[in-house]
């Protein structure tokens, strides 16, 4: 018997995760965490649909923590199989769980002492001894080579854009009916417009905008990140912004222990630059050195900014504002109505992020109700997902035209028109999985 389960996504944007199946043999194609409030909290602490124990092998396509967050609670849990990966994603997975699980700790100490979990003694999902096992447990890969993992079961890994190192996972191996069968995962496919990694940079114009009538009043601006792969972009946008003289390096901030060593690790990758970024370091200068803004790294450094007045540029984790330093500036930032905040890609479903966008009054930071006065800002072309015309044009350059489509990663009302869209150019009516539909191949 071979067959897939679809257990996480399934109608949501985070929470990848999919088990493959021949007989006794399991390989998992992700394992992240859900984000977004209350829900996505209770869906990450849910027992596995599986024996962790019992999976033979995990692929993982890239670093963000949607695809990988929930890997040390599988290790915490029993698994101790190979976790494979391409090259350059290794370091920046290591960065995601180790911060991850510090994180956790210190969320679960803060709501003990200040009292506002409904849990009488708030625990971490996981521990960071739990994550340092996990990345022990690694393996990396270079794209396009093909591997076999197990007798009969070839990965490869194909560049997918998005992030640093990320990866399209093909799996081939025998279908249940004996024929050969290939499975392609596309992990997040990015933007065939994304700085540093690939192709010419999106339009500058909103941005900048923004952040001159923000600055010209002598606000703060905070712009809430990931630290893998937006950051990095953000930072890229900035450093032009600064050449034009709408910000002054100066008063540019970027605070994310995790953001700082992952900006380190893109300028390292030369092999995975693109022609802008490279003819940008000819000429001297480099959007991601690290003297080209300013860094807070400790605790410290983050709690002193809150002090100092505008014009001032934040850039800080997590892009939905569900964790992270972001948060503590958002609660001393967002009464103020000379601020802003601006969210640089898509927010999902029950997160801070989407209820700022969506026109929240007042929002629940740290156990305290704080009134929304600042501006708040959603610039979507500065997303690192590809839309809906670079998804088609993603499928339409895949050497066969698929048997079968499964659209997983997003909501529904996207996934439908998605699919709609796939039919009218040629392609086979896309099946929509929801959590533990299971499908033979």
């Amino acid at each position: 018997m071979a067959q897939v389960t679809f257990l996480g996504a399934c109608g949501t944007v985070t929470g990848s995760s999919t088990l493959l199946q021949w007989g006794e043999r399991r390989i998992l194609v992700d394992c992240g965490l859900f984000q977004g409030g209350e829900a996505a909290e209770q869906r990450n602490r849910a027992p596995f649909a599986y024996s962790p124990s019992q999976i033979d092998a995990l692929v993982l396509t890239h670093a963000h923590l949607d695809h990988t967050g929930l890997v040390p609670r599988l290790v915490a849990e029993g698994f101790k199989a190979p976790i494979y990966c391409t090259k350059s994603s290794r370091a920046l997975i290591g960065l995601v769980l180790e911060d991850s699980a510090k994180l956790q700790e210190e969320e679960a100490r803060y709501a003990r002492k200040k009292g506002y979990s409904r849990h009488a003694d708030p625990r971490p999902l996981y521990e960071p001894a739990d994550a340092r096992r996990a990345i022990e447990l690694l393996q990396t890969q270079r794209f396009d080579d093909e591997r076999e993992i197990f007798p009969g079961i070839r990965l490869r890994f194909r560049r997918a854009g998005h992030l640093l190192g990320a990866a399209t996972v093909e799996v081939a191996a025998k279908g249940g009916d004996g024929e050969a069968r290939s499975w392609c995962f596309s992990g997040d496919v990015g933007r065939y417009g994304v700085p540093i990694l690939r192709d010419p940079e999106p339009p500058l114009a909103e941005p900048s905008a923004v952040l001159e009538r923000v600055l010209a009043r002598q606000g703060v601006v905070i712009i809430p990140a990931f630290a893998l792969g937006r950051t990095q972009d953000v930072l890229y946008h900035l450093s032009a912004l600064a050449e034009q003289g709408v910000v002054d390096p100066q008063r540019v901030y970027l605070d994310s222990p995790m953001a700082v060593s992952a900006t380190d690790l893109y300028e390292q990758a030369s092999s995975e630059h693109d022609e802008e970024y490279e003819a940008q370091l000819r000429r001297g200068m480099n959007p991601l050195a690290i003297d080209r803004f300013r860094r807070a790294r400790t605790r410290d450094e983050s709690i002193a900014l809150n002090r100092m007045e505008g014009p001032l540029v934040i850039v800080a984790a997590s892009g939905m504002a569900e964790g992270g330093r972001v948060v503590h500036h958002l609660l001393h930032r967002l009464g103020d109505p000379r601020n802003a905040v601006v969210f640089v890609g898509y927010q999902a479903s029950g997160t801070r992020g989407r209820a700022l966008v969506d026109g929240a009054d007042s929002v629940g930071l740290l156990g305290e109700r704080v009134d929304v006065r600042a501006e708040i800002r959603l610039i979507s072309s500065l997303s690192a997902h590809a839309d809906r015309g670079e998804l088609l044009r993603w499928c339409a350059a895949l050497p066969a035209k698929p048997e079968r489509i499964f659209l997983n990663h997003g909501e529904d009302p996207a996934r439908k028109a998605l699919a709609a869209a796939l039919v009218e150019a040629g392609q086979p009516r896309p099946a929509l999985p929801m959590p533990g539909d299971t499908v033979p191949w």
